[in-house]
């Protein structure tokens, strides 16, 4: 099965999610910068899950790149991970539009968890669609940032009943770790 229109519908897919979530951002009435300030909250929160979205719009394209073949169990588990990604405009504006109060707060934490395991199922998937000697299986290796990610994902959940602003200080360090496009798939195939 070719993954051209694997890569082509989660592209897609993706553009809606950062649509619908720069709609959510409510336009203030007025013109002065102090009908900013409300809005504040809810506009950092569009930064936080725009990146957030990148990041996996960026390492989705190496992961489907470095894949040699599309399963029936990659698809699904590709679902998985669009299905987690989707949840992004209702957590974002959610937690945006209620000031990082602790329950937003940790629901979002809790959807960027399960993304994070969505995305590692769909790595071992291909993994396994591809066999042991997958470009893929090399690249991963031990995939400690991604193992790194869920834990800090969970302890910040935990936190953001207590201190919420830790929580949110974990959730945009998480980012940056990322930010950075992986580079191990990049790498094997440029020596492959």
């Amino acid at each position: 099965m070719g993954k051209n229109r694997l890569e082509a519908f989660s592209d897609g897919v993706l553009a809606i999610i950062i649509t619908i979530m720069v709609l959510e951002l409510k336009i203030p009435t007025g013109s002065g910068m102090d009908v900013l300030v409300p809005v504040l909250p809810s506009f950092l929160s569009y930064v936080l899950s725009f990146i957030y979205v990148g990041i996996y719009w960026n390492n989705h394209h190496h992961l489907i790149h470095a894949a040699g073949h599309v399963s029936g169990s990659v698809l699904w588990s590709n679902l998985n991970l669009l299905f987690w990604l989707s949840l992004f405009p209702f957590t974002t504006a959610w937690m945006g539009n209620n000031h990082f109060e602790p329950l937003p707060t940790a629901v979002y934490g809790f959807v960027l968890f399960m993304a994070a395991i969505a995305y590692n199922i769909l790595q071992r998937c291909i993994m396994a669609t591809d066999g042991c000697s997958s470009v893929l299986h090399e690249a991963i290796g031990s995939d400690w940032k991604g193992k790194l990610s869920m834990v800090l994902y969970l302890v910040a959940v935990g936190l953001s009943f207590q201190f919420h602003w830790a929580a949110q200080a974990i959730y945009v360090g998480v980012a940056l770790l990322w930010l950075v496009p992986d580079r191990r798939i990049e790498r094997v195939m440029n020596e492959g």
